[in-house]
């Protein structure tokens, strides 16, 4: 019904956050005149781009999915459960479909993280032989 905005709710936040932390690194950059290390190392901005690539895209996906099966109209109040009364119902799919949906989506951005935090490593020791 509208599981599609639990996600959606995340990647605001995290852009918002995405934003903040491009503008502090780059001020950080602007005021240091770092010598560029060999090994590239992914800045927090890069990675939040990454989890917001995939909350914004999965958040498109079901939108129009629901939009397809008629839960989302475009008339106010633009959901047809709210329409029907069964708020109670609705809000409790959100609490579990869209809950578990941006949990793991976030999960799966870890492993992500891990997986080229462990590449990163790789290079740098290989390069170092």
């Amino acid at each position: 019904m509208a599981c599609f905005l639990v996600p959606a709710s995340e990647a605001v936040v995290t852009t918002v956050a995405e934003h903040i932390v491009r503008s502090r690194e780059k001020k950080v950059s602007d005021n240091t005149d770092a010598v560029k290390a060999d090994i590239p190392k992914v800045r927090l901005s890069e990675k939040l781009s990454w989890l917001n690539k995939m909350l914004w895209g999965g958040s498109a996906l079901l939108a129009f999915e629901h939009i397809w099966h008629g839960e989302v109209i475009p008339t106010f109040p633009f959901l047809t459960a709210v329409q029907n009364g069964e708020t109670s119902e609705m809000l409790a799919e959100m609490g579990t479909a869209g809950v578990g949906m941006a949990v793991l989506v976030t999960l799966f951005w870890g492993g992500i993280l891990a997986a080229s935090h462990v590449i990163i490593n790789r290079k740098a020791v290989t390069e170092k032989e």
